[in-house]
């Protein structure tokens, strides 16, 4: 749930980056000669693929980039090196004549009846055209058309569980954290230090990410000219106070007293610091999509800057394995796809997720961070995904904050009322939720047909 990526969109951005990857090594990869490749882009891919840089993301797979390893500030010039030499190296004795602007098509008025987010990779071989298509279902997550619907697991979980309640019993009655449970189901793929490797590197890049976006100023790329508002945010609340590291930045947050209207500042400066960095194009954690990207680094920020407790990489781990588990339970039961959903499957599962969390990290029970799970998803039900001109930009930046306030808030009613008094449970919101996606109109799930897509009058934009 919680994975390394390249901005502005995981459905439409990481997810088709890594179809290519998979397409190059399952299909491409087996072919001695190769004549001519196109990428076809259907439904929501197509309607919002510019504005998320799908075509982007498609060149630099081609290109044999990786979008945890891809130098971010070097994107624009491999792009421009492609459009003008029209050429790419497909394996190491064949180079391909390849123009992006007509080798990747964009069906607006198309959709396969699989998923919204489909697309297409053809190649001519021998004078044969093979095909395989491929579905990019939300979180950077892909499936193709050829796999089957049930995938065999080799290990057998102590504490397996599709749903929350399933989650609790199991907690329960092992007198087990949500944390302490889901690491002992981890060790069953890795050892401890993996799992503490991979966490610890998660936050780097989140804490990274936050860092880079509070101290950057300009307008985002798209052709909206939103102006960057989180540095000058930060630099109105620190007041002349200047850091030259990340740390250092942290530790001078964490000494000053501060007002409950500037905490509620500072936590919208981190999720918009990090979601104005993911419309950018630059290195995110998806969490769990990139829209979303902004609302668990901030409320774990929140938690370790002003909750009044010592927060070592344990405990950061320990927020970053509940949010990761809670949101496996959206997947599995609803979607945290937008073009499925709308942005409760994004802003929405991320402020539940984040909300788990800090319940957890603030001494709650397992029955009480899913409480708190449960309100913050209850209140961004029906919440629509509407990109202005298809970009990550409006309203989603700003959405991240919302729901990063709301996690922090639906964490606090959590641990304020009685566990057992709760009426409505996780398991039926997350059931809500999906029956509420099914009856979303289609131009409200991420294809800018509708709401404020529709209301601002600007064209759609490339990257």
């Amino acid at each position: 749930m919680l994975k390394i990526g390249v901005g502005p969109s995981s459905s439409h951005t990481l997810g088709p980056w890594r179809a290519i990857q998979r397409w190059q090594r399952e299909q491409l990869a087996n072919l001695d000669k190769i004549d001519e490749i196109e990428v076809i882009l259907f439904g929501s891919l197509a309607l919002t693929g510019k504005g998320h840089c799908t075509d982007t993301a498609i060149c630099l797979a081609l290109l044999g980039y990786d979008p945890e390893t891809i130098d971010v500030d070097s994107i624009a010039r491999f792009i421009k090196e492609l459009k003008i030499n029209k050429s790419l190296q497909v394996n190491a004795e064949n180079v391909i004549n390849f123009d992006p602007d007509q080798a990747i098509k964009f069906y607006c008025d198309q959709r396969l009846p699989e998923h919204p987010n489909a697309m297409t990779c053809r190649v001519r071989s021998a004078g044969q055209w093979l095909e395989a298509s491929y579905f990019s279902v939300g979180g950077g997550f892909i499936v193709c058309s050829n796999d089957t619907d049930v995938i065999a697991n080799p290990v057998n979980l102590p504490f397996p569980a599709q749903t929350p309640n399933e989650l609790l019993t199991h907690c329960e009655r092992e007198l087990l954290s949500i944390s302490a449970l889901v690491r002992l189901n981890e060790l069953a793929w890795r050892n401890s230090a993996e799992i503490n490797s991979q966490l610890d590197r998660l936050w780097h890049v989140m804490k990274d990410c936050i860092w880079r976006g509070s101290q950057r100023v300009g307008t985002l790329p798209g052709g909206l000219s939103v102006s960057r508002r989180a540095a000058g945010l930060q630099k109105s609340l620190l007041s002349g106070f200047h850091a030259d590291n990340v740390d250092e930045w942290i530790d001078e947050i964490k000494r000053r007293k501060l007002s409950f209207s500037e905490i509620l500042r500072w936590v919208s400066c981190f999720a918009l610091a990090v979601n104005e960095e993911n419309a950018s194009l630059a290195r995110v954690v998806t969490a769990p999509t990139n829209g979303a990207a902004g609302v668990i680094p901030a409320v774990l920020m929140y938690h370790i800057c002003f909750s009044g407790q010592v927060v070592n990489a344990e405990e950061i781990r320990r927020f970053l394995i509940v949010a990761g588990e809670v949101g496996t339970y959206f997947k599995k039961g609803a979607t945290i796809s937008a073009a499925m959903g709308g942005c409760q499957a994004e802003i929405g599962v991320s402020s539940a997720m984040a909300a788990a969390a800090l319940t957890e990290s603030l001494g709650g029970t397992p029955r009480q961070a899913l409480i708190a799970a449960e309100i913050a998803i209850e209140h961004h039900l029906g919440m629509t995904c509407d990109p202005v001109a298809g970009l990550v930009q409006i309203p989603c930046i700003e959405r991240n904050a919302m729901g990063a306030v709301k996690a922090v808030n639906a964490a606090q009613l959590a641990l304020a009322g009685d566990p057992y008094q709760t009426k409505v449970t996780l398991d039926a919101a997350i059931k809500v939720m999906a029956d509420t996606a099914r009856d979303m109109h289609s131009s409200y799930k991420e294809t800018s047909q509708g709401g404020l897509a529709v209301v601002v009058p600007v064209a759609l934009s490339e990257c």
